[in-house]
């Protein structure tokens, strides 16, 4: 079979980061001439790309019962075209491989090839076989909805947080040129994107090792001006050493979507300091106050760990109280995951499974009821939803406050001319309120 008949699918796991990583390595194999397939059921791929996620504990699991799953699949197929000629390869690359290669290719032996985190140059080469290229994002397939986009501007991360692995898998933070960034991001729009969700390990500590000071605000400020999107959405801020004047931009364009995702994690002053965090419980108390000052209605979406250890039911009830208090428009939570090679690992893991189940359980209560009451205030009011897909005889979307896959949806009717179009932007009048859902009618 000839490359130009072969077919790839890259199979993702974890966060959005590796969803761009997938689609920058789909962008130069479809350059090469590869037919591909993002996350297919169908068993007929010539190579099967497994983009593996080594975060925490039951991340790292999902990625093994994946490689496992797709092991069978690749004996299976093998055994059905033996007499074509054909045979499949499997690959894995990415987080996980970073961190255990030799134990997972010992216990897979039916993988064809690994490779980590900082090889994908190397895997486009290998699989095209041409040279490798220069610059890993200067292609890019989208494997997302056509009307939405990740938009990844640096790599790596410069923190240091006790609890996290990401710097030892992924290395320093290094950013992507500015100029580099706003031309993907206008190609983007110019092939019918219409929100752009911008991503790294830490996004404001863009532009600190290339311009030598944090250019975050710039960034978006270029980004709203230039790119042609109608949303743009920030992810994955850090709370210390907040940039401010990010505030001022957010404030000052339209389409820059009044929302910040901030995983805090914690808000007892021991905890913070033991995670290596940067920030006290008065200073994330200060800045959750002047971003609701600053931008009046912002969502403020967030992460928090329990059973960390040393977190004392006197730590987790101030947690709590917390969470009352600060009424978080979204918020995950995490159960605390021992990893390899962090500071905190050495303090071991005393606070038992069932312990931290019950924390989860605890906190999350009061975060749902929390959404409930947040949801029922928007009964009876009209908020712009973009669609994202049909579900028989509703459309479903989101509000400017919600982001793809982590966050609440918009079930949408109609009462009478066409149906909304996938991509569209709609008025919708919120009729019924749910914990994680709204439902509404279009109107106007």
């Amino acid at each position: 079979m000839t490359q130009s008949g072969m077919k790839i699918n890259i199979i993702t796991l974890g966060c959005s980061k590796n969803t761009a990583d997938s689609e920058h390595l789909a962008g130069h194999l479809v350059k090469a001439g590869f037919e591909m397939l993002f996350d297919s059921e169908s068993n007929n791929a010539d190579i099967v790309i497994v983009n593996t996620c080594g975060f925490i504990g039951d991340a790292k699991e999902q990625s093994v019962d994946a490689l496992l799953d797709q092991c069978r699949k690749k004996a299976n197929f093998n055994r059905r075209h033996h007499k074509e000629g054909r045979a499949r390869r499997l690959i894995a690359v990415g987080c996980l491989v970073e961190r255990y290669r030799d134990e997972l290719a010992a216990e897979m032996p039916e993988v064809d090839s690994w490779y980590g985190a900082h090889q994908w140059e190397k895997l486009v080469a290998d699989i095209s076989q041409t040279t490798a290229p220069a610059c890993f994002e200067t292609e890019l397939a989208q494997s997302t909805p056509t009307h939405y986009a990740y938009l990844k501007i640096s790599e790596g991360c410069d923190r240091h947080c006790s609890y996290c692995a990401i710097p030892l898998i992924r290395g320093r933070h290094r950013s992507r040129p500015m100029d580099a960034i706003v031309d993907e991001a206008r190609k983007l729009t110019a092939g019918g994107v219409k929100e752009l969700i911008v991503i790294a390990q830490d996004t404001t500590y863009y532009g600190l090792d290339l311009y030598g000071r944090r250019c975050i605000a710039q960034l978006m400020e270029r980004l709203a001006s230039e790119s042609g999107a109608a949303w743009i959405r920030l992810h994955y801020t850090y709370p210390a050493d907040f940039p401010m004047e990010l505030l001022d931009v957010m404030k000052r364009h339209d389409n820059i979507c009044k929302y910040i995702d901030m995983p805090l994690q914690h808000i007892d002053s021991g905890i913070l300091r033991s995670m290596h965090r940067g920030i006290d419980e008065h200073g994330t108390l200060d800045l959750v106050r002047r971003i609701r000052q600053s931008i009046p209605g912002v969502c403020i979406r967030t992460t928090m760990i329990v059973g960390y250890p040393g977190e004392t039911q006197e730590a987790f009830d101030r947690l709590c109280q917390f969470v009352r208090e600060a009424r978080f428009d979204r918020m995950g939570v995490f159960k605390y995951s021992a990893e390899e090679g962090t500071p905190a690992y050495k303090q071991g893991d005393p606070v038992p499974d069932e312990e931290k189940e019950r924390r989860l359980d605890v906190i999350m209560g009061i975060q749902e009821q929390i959404s409930q009451e947040i949801n029922d205030s928007k009964l009876e009011r009209v908020f712009k939803v973009m669609i994202d897909r049909r579900e028989g005889e509703m459309m479903v979307g989101r509000t400017e406050f919600d982001s793809p896959e982590v966050d609440d949806e918009v079930l949408v009717t109609w009462s009478s001319g066409r149906p909304p179009k996938l991509g569209e932007f709609c008025n919708v009048m919120i009729t019924d309120a749910f914990e994680n859902d709204l439902e509404g009618e279009v109107v106007g």
